[in-house]
């Protein structure tokens, strides 16, 4: 896969739901027209993760994504609760745009279908969709078989289907401008509806904005499947990183230059009928390619970790004919196609964000510790106070990153992160309006800042990459900051559905995860090595218990043969 190949994934994957349905779901009854300005946040907080996600990329170009990068750097225990959290990212994400692309077929034959099957099986289930929606099922099961053909075949298929969504992207953008009208964000209060804010152009407020941002975070998800293709793509330390690069900026272009949000029953109401069927065909082909960007990685993730022996290793088997993790790719399939079946698109869309933000937080703090590691672990610095607190404003004149710096960025950031939880949670608790409110969101305001400041004072890592993270640690420290408080916008049964799905996930990893695992196997190999070569050393001191002693030239020698196999 070329750097063509690579952008047009990350644009396919990621135009898609977001343009055609999600932005009217939170223009509806949750930011009204500012919803401009909840995908702009939304879009702020994709950027510093994406730049992270590039540094990665040129690190470690090995399929995982998020997961891979975190197993390198904080260990496999972290690496599977991230695995775990995108096995759930693109699960939700295929099905939702299954069931939104299954909605937009329906509205070719005047939603034919929706009814046809709401009144012969209708489902009375709180938590599950309204009826099974077979179609959405049947697009899951064959974008799994093709997918499961080849990377190269499916990415072909891939290109074509984002040219149609940009073009049909573009029609709306100058349609829709020219139908535009200023004064529906002006609105009296008198004349809106109850239940629909107070009119103008924030009804429901500064926190309508923030939760809608949180939800239209969902429709920047997607160019992180770039990053799973190290092993697939073309010179990938080069061409990954910038690939995410363009493609974020083409996202955030398309997003914030659609500014009234344009759906086929917009331009049905100003009767402009040959833009609407335009705009309805493009969005189901746009569909189509977010749909396959939304499954390309999960195969390759559940490959990743049945190879790190952490999920069953059958998942890990590359097909001889098609060169993919054939069985991966059909587990995934069926998981991704029961969920399109089930649920409908809200249920899924409230699901989505968390594990994607948690996701992203993981990578930011990776890094970080990556930025300011310590590479030569001989070098020990000697830890006592005046030189710890001397060391905090970099007193020391340090110009590599030692024992003594890197102890000090870590638990910098781990202080960092603390804090934005308390930050977060006082914006919840407090009244943004009470002076208690302002000073206490202040102080922890201010503690971050100075945190940022002492991590930024430590030497950096001199590793060469073609591509770096700029203005390390602030960008890092703000993807965190934005995501931790994007995820605290969410409701409580998003949460509760959230904690579920991580307790069934370590179940898996504390039952078979622990027994199987590859990196667990090796620690136990090193340790019965290091077992052995100190008793051989034993042995050596006291030649009478040596048996693998040979005597030359009446002397006695020792055998040398572990250490070769060493």
């Amino acid at each position: 896969m070329n750097l063509f190949d690579l952008t047009a994934l990350g644009v396919g994957s990621t135009l898609g739901l977001g343009v055609y349905v999600l932005a009217g779901q939170v223009a509806y009854n949750i930011a009204g027209p500012a919803v401009t300005i909840s995908f702009l946040i939304a879009a702020v907080a994709s950027a510093f993760a994406g730049i992270c996600y590039a540094e990665f990329a040129a690190r470690v170009p090995k399929a995982g994504s998020a997961y891979v990068y975190s197993y390198v750097t904080i260990g496999e225990f972290v690496a599977f609760t991230i695995g775990w959290n995108l096995i759930l990212e693109y699960v939700i994400g295929t099905a939702s745009v299954a069931r939104g692309l299954s909605g937009y077929f329906d509205s070719l034959i005047n939603n034919d279908m929706s009814k046809a099957l709401n009144e012969s099986m209708h489902i009375d289930v709180d938590f599950l969709g309204d009826y099974p929606d077979f179609l959405s099922f049947g697009m899951v099961l064959l974008l799994a078989g093709i997918l499961a053909f080849g990377a190269k075949e499916s990415s072909f298929l891939n290109n074509i289907f984002t040219t149609v969504n940009l073009v049909t992207i573009a029609i709306v953008l100058v349609a829709g401008a020219m139908n535009a009208n200023a004064d529906n964000w002006r609105i009296p209060e008198n004349d809106v509806p109850e239940g629909f804010g107070t009119g103008g152009f924030m009804p429901f407020g500064i926190a309508g904005v923030m939760a809608g941002a949180a939800k239209c975070f969902y429709g920047f998800v997607g160019f992180d499947c770039i990053a799973t293709t190290g092993e697939e793509a073309i010179n990938p330390k080069r061409n990954i990183p910038l690939s995410i690069v363009v493609s974020l900026i083409i996202i955030f272009l398309s997003y914030f230059g659609d500014k009234d949000a344009p759906f086929p029953h917009a331009f049905n109401e100003v009767e402009w009928y040959t833009i609407k069927w335009i705009v309805t065909i493009g969005a189901v082909f746009a569909l189509c390619t977010s749909l396959l960007g939304a499954m390309f990685p999960l195969p390759r993730i559940l490959y990743a970790m049945g190879k790190d022996g952490i999920l069953f290793k059958k998942l890990s088997t590359v097909n001889s004919y098609t060169k993919t993790p054939l069985l991966a790719t059909i587990v995934s399939g069926i998981f991704a196609s029961i969920m399109a079946l089930l649920f409908n698109l809200d249920q899924l869309v409230d699901m989505m964000s968390i594990g994607t933000l948690l996701a992203y937080t993981i990578v930011a703090i990776c890094v970080l510790v990556l930025r300011y590691q310590d590479e030569d672990m001989t070098k020990l610095v000697s830890v006592k106070a005046p030189n710890l607190f001397r060391q905090l404003f970099n007193g020391n004149s340090f110009r590599e990153p030692n024992s003594m710096t890197s102890a000090i960025t870590k638990v910098g950031i781990v202080v960092f992160a603390i804090f934005c939880l308390v930050w977060c949670s006082f914006q919840k608790v407090f009244d943004l309006d009470s002076t208690g409110g302002i000073v206490a969101l202040s102080l922890v305001g201010a503690l971050l800042i100075l945190i940022c400041v002492v991590i930024g004072m430590q030497p950096v890592s001199t590793i060469e990459l073609t591509f770096k993270v700029p203005l390390v640690p602030f960008v890092p420290c703000l993807s965190v900051f934005s995501n931790l408080y994007l995820m605290f916008q969410l409701d409580l049964n998003t949460w509760i559905r959230f904690l579920i799905w991580i307790v069934i996930g370590y179940v898996i990893y504390f039952c078979y995860g622990l027994r199987n695992s590859t990196q667990i196997a090796r620690a136990r190999n090193h340790a019965e090595v290091a077992a052995n070569a100190m008793q051989h050393q034993g042995q050596h001191e006291n030649p009478a218990f040596e048996p693998d002693c040979k005597v030359e030239n009446g002397r006695q020698q020792p055998s040398y043969e572990f250490s070769e196999k060493l």
